[in-house]
C-alpha cells in the first residue's frame, strides 16, 4: 500500500474527524483503503420489506381481477381487456377504473424500486472483502492513540465480514506473497505524523509479471529440452506427468484463473508435450532388420 504526497505540499496542515479519514483514504494511490460497511443485514431486510409490499399489492390486484371477472358490467369487462378503454374510463372519472389504475401505478413504482435494489445488491455482493493486511493497517491508524471518529462511527471497522473494499487488487497467491514480504520505505504519515510503510502496487505487479514470464518460459523450454535428451520412454512419460502437474500448479498459484480455465490451459500444455514425446518415441523405435 502506497501513501502519496499531499498535492498541496502542506505536510503539516492538520485535519480532524471525517476530513482526516477522507484524506487518509484519498492519499492512497492504490485505493486499497477505500473500505466501507456494506450493511448486509439492513440490505436484506430492506429487500424483504419491498418484497412484502409487492406481495400485498400483488394480492390486491389478484382480488381485483377475480372480482371484475365475475362482473356482468360490459364496460368493466372491456376495461380489463383493453388498455385504451381503461385509460378512457379513468379520465372520465370511473371509480372502478380509478382503483385499478392507481393500483397499477403503485405496483409499477414499487416494482421499479424493488428491482433496482435487487440489482444494486447483486453488484455489491460481487465486491470483495479487504485483505487482512490492509484492514490491520487501517485499524492501527484509525485507533491510535484514540479513534479518529466518534459515536457509532468509531466501530465501523469492527466486523470484517460486513466490510467491502471498492478497489480489489490481484488476489493470486504470488501477489499476496510478494505484498507480505515486499520491502517498504518507512515514513511519517501526512495525517497523524505516525510511521507508515510505503510501497507502490505497480512494483508488485511488475515483479509478478516478470516472475510469471520467467516461469512460463521455463515450463515451455525446460521440458522440451529435458525430454529431448531422455531416451527411456517410461522416463519420458513420467516427466510429462510431472511437468504437466507443475504447470497446472503454477497457473493456479500465479493467476486468478478459474478451475475451467486451469483445466483448459493444462490440457493445451499437455497436448504440446504429448506431440513432442510421441514424435520422439516413434522416431526412436527402430524397425527390425530384414
Amino acid at each position: 500500500m502506497a501513501r502519496a504526497q499531499d498535492p498541496s505540499g502542506d505536510f503539516f496542515h492538520q485535519k480532524e474527524g471525517f476530513a482526516q479519514v477522507a484524506r487518509w483514504i484519498a492519499l492512497d494511490p492504490d485505493k486499497e483503503t477505500s473500505i466501507y460497511r456494506k450493511f448486509d443485514e439492513l440490505a436484506a431486510r430492506n429487500l424483504l420489506y419491498l418484497q412484502s409490499e409487492l406481495l400485498v399489492l400483488e394480492n390486491k390486484l389478484d382480488q381485483l381481477d377475480r372480482s371484475d371477472a365475475k362482473s356482468d358490467d360490459m364496460d368493466l369487462a372491456d376495461a380489463i381487456m383493453t388498455w385504451e378503454t381503461l385509460e378512457r374510463q379513468y379520465n372520465a372519472g370511473s371509480e372502478k377504473a380509478r382503483v385499478r389504475m392507481d393500483l397499477i401505478v403503485k405496483i409499477r413504482a414499487k416494482l421499479k424500486e424493488y428491482h433496482e435494489a435487487l440489482l444494486l445488491q447483486s453488484e455489491i455482493a460481487k465486491l470483495k472483502q479487504p485483505s487482512k493486511r490492509i484492514l490491520d493497517t487501517y485499524r492501527e491508524w484509525f485507533n491510535n492513540p484514540r479513534p479518529v471518529l466518534g459515536g457509532l462511527s468509531k466501530t465501523f471497522l469492527d466486523n470484517p465480514d460486513d466490510l467491502v473494499g471498492l478497489h480489489s487488487l490481484e488476489t493470486d497467491y504470488l501477489s499476496i506473497f510478494l505484498r507480505r514480504y515486499w520491502p517498504f520505505k518507512e515514513e511519517i504519515s501526512l495525517d497523524s505524523h505516525r510511521s507508515v510503510g510505503r510501497y507502490y502496487e505497480k512494483s508488485i505487479s511488475a515483479a509478478t509479471a516478470i516472475i510469471s514470464i520467467l516461469i512460463a518460459a521455463f515450463l515451455l523450454v525446460g521440458p522440451i529440452t529435458a525430454l529431448y535428451f531422455v531416451a527411456n520412454d517410461a522416463a519420458k512419460l513420467g516427466m510429462l506427468a510431472a511437468f504437466t502437474a507443475l504447470f497446472a500448479l503454477s497457473v493456479g498459484l500465479m493467476t486468478n484463473a478459474k478451475r475451467a480455465e486451469i483445466f483448459a490451459s493444462t490440457a493445451a500444455y499437455a497436448a504440446v508435450l504429448v506431440v513432442f514425446v510421441s514424435g520422439n518415441i516413434s522416431n526412436s523405435t527402430t524397425l527390425p532388420a530384414t
